[in-house]
């Protein structure tokens, strides 16, 4: 088994680590990347914005990159009133009304 050292980029902070986990292969360091996301998104989810990127950056002993997994979190608050749909294209290219009214 070899070692593998799996940093975690969140798009503003490199968290390198310096400890590694020792994985049989390419499967296996797939498959500790793809916990790791998980687990890490539950706590580095935005509390103040609508998107996040992590990324883990899996290196091996010779410090060369050999595997990357991202996870993104996009959200985006469509409103509680129905939009209004144009019936013909005259309709297409006017302002809609304002909402709420």
């Amino acid at each position: 088994m070899a070692r593998y050292y799996f940093d975690i980029h969140d798009g503003q902070h490199l968290t390198r680590d310096e400890i590694g986990i020792n994985c049989g292969g390419p499967d296996a360091v797939r498959a500790e990347a793809m916990a790791a996301l998980p687990a890490i998104a539950r706590d580095a989810i935005p509390k103040d914005g609508d998107r996040q990127a992590l990324t883990v950056i899996v290196r091996n002993t010779a410090n060369l990159t050999v595997y990357t997994a991202t996870l993104t979190f996009a959200s985006l608050w469509l409103g509680e009133e129905a939009p209004v749909v144009a019936q013909d294209a005259d309709e297409a290219d006017a302002v809609p009304p304002p909402r709420g009214r």
